[in-house]
């Protein structure tokens, strides 16, 4: 069976249809992704093994998913440190960014000195909505993802990747291939170059909305958030 998946138009016109026939507001979404990613790290990565994580934020909707998913890694004993160099103005991102602060959440400026003191890598730079090229500063940050031997977990895109095409032929991110992918509502066409774990976390797709856009929701065992799945679609 082969893994439907969701262009970078369908994604955006479903995430319409979510905040107006489904009724959802932005900062839940938000939250219920946070959620999701938050849950696939504790999957992989549970805290014996290291409880350092370093979660690399864009200024979009993907950093504002990365800073929701920090919040629960705290709440559930990880030692976040965060890496937001362009932060948003915007009130929602600024109030995610106070919680983490009430936290007393360290933010730093300098990634390659925080690479060198975390056990994870969260990539919340660019989700689906990416076009490139990469700037400063995320190109640099990008290429020491991609050179890193720290495992890193992808927020619904490895970040510099096309949502169709998948890792560009050039550039930072040619070679960039993350540990685990969280694929956020549904999987997007760059799922067939990706090569690591793979979980969906999209438990709040209403069967309406699916079944408009063909999706195959998982099977969410009890309170999970998230399902691993293979590269057939199957839950694994």
């Amino acid at each position: 069976m082969a893994l439907k998946t969701l262009s970078a138009a369908s994604a955006a016109a479903l995430d319409k249809d979510l905040m107006s026939v489904g009724a959802f507001s932005l900062d839940q979404l938000m939250e219920l992704a946070g959620l999701s990613v938050s849950q696939a790290v504790y999957r992989v990565h549970p805290p014996s093994k290291g409880r350092r994580i370093l979660v690399a934020c864009g200024p979009g909707n993907n950093g504002g998913d990365g800073l929701v998913a920090a919040r629960h890694l705290w709440h559930y004993g990880y030692k976040p440190t965060m890496y937001y160099p362009k932060q948003s103005s915007n009130e929602l991102y600024q109030r995610l960014a106070s919680q983490l602060k009430d936290l007393s959440i360290p933010f730093t400026t300098d990634f390659p000195a925080a690479l060198k003191e975390t056990d994870h890598i969260l990539d919340a730079i660019f989700g689906f909505s990416f076009s490139g090229p990469v700037r400063e500063p995320f190109s640099t940050v990008i290429q020491a993802l991609s050179e890193t031997k720290i495992p890193v977990t992808a927020v619904d895109a490895p970040s510099s990747w096309e949502i169709e095409t998948g890792p560009p032929k050039e550039g930072p991110g040619a070679v960039y291939m993350p540990d685990v992918l969280v694929s956020l509502t549904a999987p997007k066409p760059l799922v067939s170059f990706f090569k690591g774990r793979h979980f969906v976390g999209g438990r709040f797709v209403s069967p309406v909305i699916a079944e408009k856009y063909d999706l195959d929701v998982p099977d969410y065992e009890g309170i999970d958030q998230v399902v691993e799945i293979g590269k057939d679609g199957k839950r694994l």
